[in-house]
């Protein structure tokens, strides 16, 4: 029996069916993609704990083992750490309510003996310093009252719906649960359904959980690290809302140029106008030995030179996804950005050439029609 229609003709047709059947399925999955990716994310962190334990026990038992660890690992204290969070947090909103906290640090400024005495130190040498009151005191308290408001955003947005939270968190171990015992056929099926060559699929994949590692193990952790140490900053010198301003530093170590200095620098100066000289030089010099030691000792080690992105690409896509999807902005904007440079560098590898060879004769033949035309015009 002759087939009917012509094999074009059927090939578009499944394409539009297929296409229809994935756009359905990405709606119906859509709810569930922030759960998805970050499953994914620590399913390739962990794979290799799984992978220990698969060696003398059942798939299934490994997988469980390795859930339950995460569970008690990342879960369990991210819990205890976002309900003391989100309180420090709305006490600190409150208070940039309740009180003019611009009116409220201009007074403390103006109290302070160490500016009158910097003034006077530079009249000596003929310089007339003043210092802008109002401006530096709503600067800081916009500071103040964004970052209170943020964090206690996110976290009470978490904390709150307590029923949510726990329906997300037990989604996120069952994905996690099938993902490691069936990642690799998952993975050979999207490479076989693919229309790209197999390298280039699996370009794509490695280039994908090198940076998701990069971004979760590597970033996380120097992040983590610089948080708790500023934190442990805080409650030496007595500044207030350690866990607060330790989470604030924590998100601020995801961004290359600014980082924690956006909030141990401003601490420094308000040493400074305390009096206390020798605590602000103290957390100046905490601040660079912290950032040097993790930005350009620990960091380079932990991330690797495969996966580094320019730096302004870094923390353009950081904001990107900080505004676009909110805090897991975090993870998802470098993500975006480098799935776009694997791209680009497939096409610069794999098809610059082949379109330019297809180019050719066309330019040629247009090269060659214009000499035509200018001889027979002369």
């Amino acid at each position: 029996m002759r087939d009917r229609y012509p094999g074009s003709m059927v090939i578009a047709y499944f394409i539009f069916l297929f296409l229809l059947a994935t756009l359905l399925l990405g709606r119906l999955l859509w709810p569930f993609l922030s759960i998805l990716v970050l499953s994914y994310l620590l399913t390739t962190i962990f794979e290799p704990i799984y992978r220990y334990f698969s060696r003398k026990l059942s798939p299934g038992l490994s997988s469980l083992l390795t859930c339950l660890l995460i569970a008690v690992i990342i879960f369990i204290p991210l819990t205890f750490f976002v309900a003391a969070l989100s309180s420090e947090a709305f006490a600190l909103f409150q208070f940039t309510r309740e009180t003019n906290l611009a009116l409220k640090v201009r007074e403390f400024i103006e109290g302070s003996t160490i500016l009158a005495r910097i003034e006077t130190f530079l009249a000596g040498f003929g310089i007339q310093f003043q210092f802008e009151f109002d401006q530096f005191s709503r600067l800081l308290s916009d500071f103040v009252t964004f970052s209170g408001r943020f964090i206690y955003n996110q976290a009470s947005s978490w904390a709150a719906n307590i029923l949510n939270s726990v329906f997300n968190f037990l989604m996120m171990i069952l994905i996690i649960f099938f993902l490691l015992i069936d990642r690799k056929k998952m993975l050979d099926y999207f490479v076989r359904i693919s229309p790209l060559p197999d390298e280039q699929d699996l370009q794509l994949i490695d280039k994908f959980e090198k940076i998701s590692k990069a971004i979760l193990v590597g970033n996380g952790v120097c992040g983590l690290i610089q948080g708790v140490l500023g934190s442990l900053a805080f409650i030496f010198f007595n500044l207030g809302s350690p866990i607060l301003w330790g989470g604030v530093m924590g998100i601020l170590a995801f961004l290359p140029i600014f980082g924690i200095g956006l909030v141990l620098l401003p601490a420094a100066l308000i040493l400074f106008i305390q009096g206390n000289v020798v605590g602000g030089v103290i957390m100046v010099i905490f601040y660079i030995l912290l950032s040097f030691s993790i930005e350009y000792l620990l960091k380079p080690k932990m991330v690797g030179e495969q996966v580094k992105m320019p730096t302004l690409l870094v923390f353009l896509s950081i904001l990107g996804g900080l505004s676009v999807f909110g805090f897991l902005g975090i993870i998802y904007g470098p993500l975006i950005a480098v799935g776009f440079l694997t791209l680009a560098e497939i096409y610069v590898e794999n098809y610059e050439g082949l379109i330019k060879q297809r180019e050719a004769p066309v330019l040629e033949k247009r090269s060659s029609d214009k000499v035509g035309r200018n001889v027979s015009e002369e």
